[in-house]
């Protein structure tokens, strides 16, 4: 057992570290160092309840405040984190502070990806990442304004749902030749698709962006075949990156994400690292992956919290994610790429249906669209890397985890 766990980081993975450290008995210190002025809080909701008004900042928060009301928990937010330095076992703070530990959690997460054209800095042009952001974004999304959001991933599309909801005039643009290319099948990519038109939603696919233009504000974005989109606001969301600079500085093993062991440990046994920023070992895929998913962060937490607690614990999941749009919940188990087959069980015109990603008759992925009994008994199916019968994953009338041959 140490003495002094602290935490680099005050996102969702970090306040989850601090809940386990408790729930685990922990009777050391832990400090926590985040450069946000919030506690930790949780990411998904910004774009869609939260940009919508539905939540309040408060409803975000991991833990409530007075959960940290406590003399063996220490919160150090605002404060930005300039280099650990390993030899001394310490963070070096922006403004000369060092905060010492026995253990370390780098908990870092991630940063809204960059679009790399002129006009990004125009009054209007925002990216959502952080409660910060969306403030930014809601006070301007009055009704009968034009919004244009670059980027038809996860974030694009709920925006792009709250925005069309809320009255507003929304043109997604994509550079790929459908939406969420990156993540589904251009099955569930085509469904997406109709909804959103349905609603209202214009599109501009295969589409990159030349410029935004304006004075001080932007007015319109220019794509690189010269159409000008008139825009009283624009969201960029074209993929996020990890946040691995404290890590490398630090010489700590880093490749597409900080390297951790099943076990969260980085290269540096005092070290453990959890969420968004790291590279982990997966049995269930054979490689190793970085995911950004609150499942990941928060059972990573939950596995380093206890390694540090003396328990030895690995992390080994079903990855698994979701998206709200409209009145349709996207639960989706496991990693699609790599398929050789898909199956569609259910009747997408229905508006609750499955899309089952196989390779070499196994699954390894299910899209579920208001089918939440699919996207739970996938993830064993997933698990358990066992030979699929077609027929049965298509028949509704067969419960999925009774699919296997």
């Amino acid at each position: 057992m140490t003495n002094r766990v602290v935490i680099a980081g005050a996102g969702h993975a970090a306040g989850q570290v601090v809940a386990s450290l408790r729930q685990y008995e922990y009777d050391g210190q832990i400090v926590l160092v985040g450069d946000e002025p919030y506690l930790p809080y949780q990411r998904p909701p910004l774009s869609k309840k939260y940009l919508s008004g539905e939540l309040l900042a408060e409803r975000l928060y991991v833990k409530p405040e007075s959960f940290y009301d406590d003399p063996a928990i220490t919160l150090q937010l605002d404060s930005r984190i300039d280099a650990i330095d390993r030899d001394a076992k310490c963070l070096k703070l922006e403004h000369g502070d060092v905060v010492d530990y026995d253990k370390l959690v780098i908990a870092t997460g991630s940063r809204a990806r960059r679009l790399p054209v002129e006009g990004t800095d125009l009054k209007g042009v925002h990216y959502l990442r952080s409660i910060a952001d969306v403030d930014g974004i809601r006070d301007n999304m009055d009704a009968g304004k034009k919004i244009v959001i670059i980027g038809a991933g996860y974030i694009g599309l709920e925006v792009a749902a709250v925005a069309q909801l809320a009255g507003l005039h929304v043109t997604v643009i994509e550079m790929a030749d459908r939406v969420m290319s990156r993540v589904v099948s251009p099955e569930i990519s085509d469904f997406y698709q109709i909804e959103h038109t349905n609603q209202g939603v214009r599109f501009r696919l295969s589409t990159r962006i030349s410029s935004l233009k304006g004075k001080k504000r932007v007015k319109c974005v220019i794509t690189s075949e010269e159409e000008e989109i008139p825009a009283d606001l624009v969201v960029i969301g074209v993929g996020i990156l990890p946040n691995t600079e404290l890590a490398s500085g630090a010489d700590l093993d880093v490749d597409n994400g900080i390297v951790v062991d099943d076990h969260c440990r980085t290269s540096d046994p005092d070290i453990f690292a959890v969420g968004d920023c790291t590279s982990h070992p997966n049995a269930i895929y054979n490689r190793r992956l970085r995911l950004e998913s609150v499942h990941n962060a928060v059972e990573q937490a939950k596995t380093a919290a206890a390694n540090l607690c003396g328990q030895d614990t690995t992390y080994n999941q079903v990855p698994w994610f979701w998206s709200d749009q409209y009145d349709l919940k996207l639960q989706i188990a496991g990693l699609s790429e790599g398929y050789d087959d898909v199956v569609i069980r259910g009747n997408p015109a229905e508006r609750s249906f499955s899309c089952l990603y196989l390779r070499e008759r196994r699954l390894i992925a299910a899209d579920a669209i208001n089918a939440p009994r699919d996207f739970v008994q996938s993830k064993k199916l997933i698990a358990d890397r066992v030979e699929i019968s077609k027929e049965k994953l298509a028949d509704t009338a067969t419960p999925l985890k009774d699919a296997a041959d």
